[in-house]
């Protein structure tokens, strides 16, 4: 049993390192996007730009890296309470704290936020994994309670935020999301990493080995929470104040961030560099065709389009790896 146990570890690391083997098509597609922005947009690519770059695409690849630890443990757990998350992140930060107590300090918002984003991943975990509602039913009655707590605390967008959150949407763009992947590669160094692969895959043979598959779940949508709190504290900073309705509208374009990424939205393959990508490559598709002054119809579309052909090409690539590893045990 600990056998298995330690074999799917392996399996998860190799998965959490090798990421180019399950990110489809993304990598490329991020070098053509690029190369078609800096040639459009030469100025604003250029290496003195990137500080105020990464700080506008961080809030998206946040939202995608959060979106993930839920989806590869599998049973259909897409989150799609992670945008209001980040919104009510957003508001209790600049609302409670900065307005109301007057706090200002980075070794108390920071790990407020972390918190606030952790209580919302543990209720949906609770409903998704230990009451086993469906994932997405869970975290639709959490993304309309979110939303609604959210409008009725902050109905319109007001307050300032301290110069050092300004600075993580510029110098220090770097340092939130930094900060996040250092944590998914911790917890990649951890067991748990390979038991949240094999539930993912397949929870009936993880649980006749021995992985306490609820409690894995739970674990998943935990982490998603505190994700979620930091990509609310890197759209705080963007932003530079609270803003209601800015967080809802990350929900989706993560979702399509995370499929383009190479994440199996059926769990159990991909990780959050793939997811990070996804993201990459949306932001660069929205600078060109922003740049182009294409209409936000279109963009809506492009979204759409994205998600549905990134779904069908991760389908067709894991039936290709299914078929290798297949053939090569014979």
């Amino acid at each position: 049993m600990s056998g298995t146990t330690t074999s799917n570890a392996k399996s998860g690391k190799r998965l959490g390192t090798g990421f180019l083997l399950y990110a489809g098509f993304a990598p490329l597609l991020f070098v053509i996007l690029l190369v078609i922005n800096i040639y459009l947009n030469p100025a604003r690519f250029s290496p003195a730009a990137w500080g105020t770059l990464i700080g506008l695409a961080a809030p998206l690849i946040g939202a995608a890296i959060a979106s993930t630890p839920a989806i590869l443990g599998g049973r259909g757990g897409i989150d799609i309470s992670v945008g209001p998350l980040m919104g009510f992140v957003n508001a209790v930060v600049v609302l409670v704290f900065i307005q109301m107590l007057g706090i200002t300090s980075p070794f108390i918002i920071v790990p407020a936020a972390l918190l606030t984003g952790l209580a919302g991943g543990v209720v949906n975990g609770f409903l998704a994994a230990v009451l086993r509602i469906q994932p997405i039913v869970a975290t639709l009655g959490t993304y309309l309670v979110l939303l609604g707590v959210t409008l009725t605390i902050l109905p319109s967008p007001s307050g300032t935020v301290p110069p050092w959150l300004t600075q993580l949407a510029g110098t220090w763009a770097i340092l939130p999301l930094g900060g996040v992947l250092l944590a998914w590669w911790l917890i990649c160094r951890l067991p748990y990493h390979g038991q949240l692969m094999a539930v993912g895959s397949d929870d009936r043979a993880a649980y006749t080995a021995g992985i306490p598959v609820t409690k894995v779940r739970f674990l998943s949508f935990a982490i998603t929470g505190v994700f979620a709190g930091a990509a609310g504290l890197m759209l705080t900073a963007l932003i530079g104040s609270a803003d209601p309705a800015v967080g809802p509208t990350y929900t989706l374009i993560a979702i399509s961030a995370v499929a383009l990424g190479g994440v199996s939205l059926a769990g159990g393959r991909g990780g959050v560099i793939g997811a990070a990508i996804g993201a990459i490559d949306i932001f660069l598709l929205q600078s060109a065709l922003t740049y182009l002054n294409v209409s936000t119809f279109i963009l809506q579309i492009s979204y759409g389009a994205i998600l549905v052909i990134a779904i069908m090409l991760t389908a067709v690539q894991e039936r290709l790896i299914g078929s290798g590893r297949a053939g090569a045990s014979k």
